[in-house]
């Protein structure tokens, strides 16, 4: 039976599906009804599932890690996130991006050329990451240090990555699965995003 818990922490909803201790989707958002509706729609439609009022101790502590992710806190929890029924490559693409450090960004292109695929397929699956902030969608944009796209919305996006700068100031290359991926500071972005903020003011 997966359990569905949903908890308000500081004016922001986090919610979770969880079976035998495994996180099977997660989600945030400003609101219960749309945070525990993502949740749901990434529930497998032949499971049987319970939502509770209060989460037990368990899932509160999951919950916790998630608000860590959105403040842009470390996180040395490892959760164990049901990846089981997913397609190979999408398996490959989100433990790829769970690897991006907290201060860093990488590219839909940087994760396909570490992956395989081409950044659109890498796009269309950081469109529908079920573990969301836990893998760290908000942490692949484009090449050029723009944006892309986020599911939920670039307002937060932009704002989960303020979160994170760690004052890193040079790009680097990290190890996945025996491939390589380059990362770069966050602060890239945020440049990017300011200068293109005056330019259009």
């Amino acid at each position: 039976m997966i359990e569905i818990y949903a908890q308000n922490i500081e004016n922001t909803w986090f919610a979770i599906a969880v079976n035998q201790q495994q996180i099977i989707t997660s989600s945030f958002g400003a609101d219960q009804q749309t945070t525990i509706k993502n949740v749901l729609s990434n529930v497998p439609f032949n499971m049987a599932f319970q939502a509770f009022h209060e989460p037990v101790p368990s899932a509160k502590n999951i919950l916790k890690t998630l608000k860590r992710v959105y403040d842009g806190k470390k996180v040395d929890e490892n959760l164990s996130l049901a990846t089981a029924q997913l397609p190979a490559y999408t398996k490959k693409v989100l433990k790829t991006t769970e690897a991006i450090p907290l201060g860093y960004v990488t590219s839909y292109g940087a994760i396909a050329k570490a992956v395989g695929g081409g950044p659109r397929a890498v796009g269309n699956i950081m469109a529908s990451n079920p573990f969301a902030p836990i893998v760290p969608c908000h942490r692949v944009v484009r090449s050029d240090f723009t944006l892309g796209g986020y599911g939920f919305g670039l307002k937060n996006k932009i704002e989960l990555l303020s979160r994170e700068k760690q004052g890193f100031s040079s790009s680097k290359i990290i190890e996945v699965n025996d491939e390589h991926l380059m990362v770069f500071p966050v602060e890239y972005v945020l440049k990017n995003f300011a200068q293109t903020v005056l330019r259009k003011s």
